[in-house]
């Protein structure tokens, strides 16, 4: 067991740093007021591009919705021009942000291509000015997201951490993968311990957490103050408390019954056709069910139709079908 003590982000206080990462399409509010239920030190939006959030586009405000059982949430920002990342921050803190994020990791060809995510870690003097630009122009704290560097020619995570402390950064969590790796390969935690011994604010351990025992090994490696969990928590929202409850007390808690993993997938699906709409919520809802329906008996099939179902109330009916049989009387 590892007694992992609160962090302080700024004002913010962080009593546990088991923390959900930012994934596009898949930590939105609906997912994340569950996750936050079940235990989470802090959950993180869904990323934002900059301009979007100046244009107050559909989809940015959907994306920076939060639920008050999220208090305190951090809203992550991603972007190539210093001014527009400045507005942006502005405008999700009058909008409630207790955190502004900003994102120097994503590796996804759309954003790097647009000098954005992790293209900004081979563009030191510009990210240098996005991070000043954003800490100036909000009175919340600002933390920063990154990976080991571009690729294993230039791991200048460390150099970029000591830039971002100086200029007022409070938190810095590191992907312990370079962006030319994208999700390849297993994330190198031990590197992510020249970070930690940089700067002196506090550094997260991210990538390949999908366990009680892979949160353990990350934090021995990497030395690091937290843990943050992405796609470890696919179809597992209750993961962050069960590593919360495992760093507090030894205690390993199981999964919840059948009964509680069927209560928790029907109210996220109904909670997503009424963020999104029927028919976008029916979508967006299909990779959520694969990742809770994996390994149960005849599953693949069934996956195979619910994805082919556009009905909002069919596929429910589909859903409560397939798992009736694991369920018990009272919950079916």
């Amino acid at each position: 067991m590892t007694q992992l003590p609160s962090i302080s982000i700024g004002p913010v206080r962080i009593e546990a740093p088991v923390i959900l990462a930012p994934m596009t399409g898949v930590t939105d509010r609906p997912f994340r007021r569950i996750v936050k239920r079940y235990g989470a030190g802090l959950t993180v939006t869904e990323m934002i591009a900059s301009q979007a959030m100046i244009r107050e586009t559909r989809q940015s405000l959907q994306k920076a919705a939060w639920d008050p059982i999220e208090d305190p949430v951090s809203m992550q920002l991603a972007g190539c021009s210093p001014s527009e990342m400045a507005e942006a921050a502005k405008l999700n803190e009058d909008r409630g942000a207790a955190i502004i994020d900003i994102n120097m990791g994503c590796p996804v060809k759309k954003v790097v291509n647009g000098d954005a995510g992790s293209a900004l870690m081979r563009q030191i003097p510009l990210a240098t000015e996005i991070i000043a630009a954003t800490v100036k122009a909000v009175k919340v704290p600002v933390t920063l997201k990154m990976r080991m560097g571009w690729d294993h020619n230039s791991l200048n995570a460390p150099e970029l951490a000591r830039i971002a402390e100086d200029l007022g950064v409070r938190m810095i969590t590191v992907h312990g993968r370079t962006r030319n790796q994208m999700y390849k390969g297993e994330a190198d935690w031990a590197f992510i311990r020249k970070v930690k011994e940089s700067v002196s604010l506090p550094v997260i351990a991210n990538g390949d957490i999908n366990s009680i025992a892979d949160a353990a090994t990350a934090l021995e490696q990497s030395g690091a103050d937290g843990v943050m969990i992405g796609r470890g928590a696919y179809g597992k929202p209750w993961l962050l408390g069960q590593v919360m409850h495992w760093l507090r007390t030894g205690e390993r808690l199981p999964d919840p019954s059948m009964d509680e993993q069927y209560a928790v997938i029907t109210e996220q699906y109904e909670a997503m056709l009424g963020h999104y709409g029927p028919e976008i919520g029916v979508n967006v809802a299909r990779k959520h069910i694969g990742w809770y329906t994996r390994g149960l008996h005849g599953s693949a099939e069934f996956r195979n139709a619910f994805n082919k179902e556009g009905d909002a109330g069919r596929a429910l009916a589909m859903l409560r079908n397939f798992y009736a049989p694991w369920l018990s009387k009272a919950a079916a």
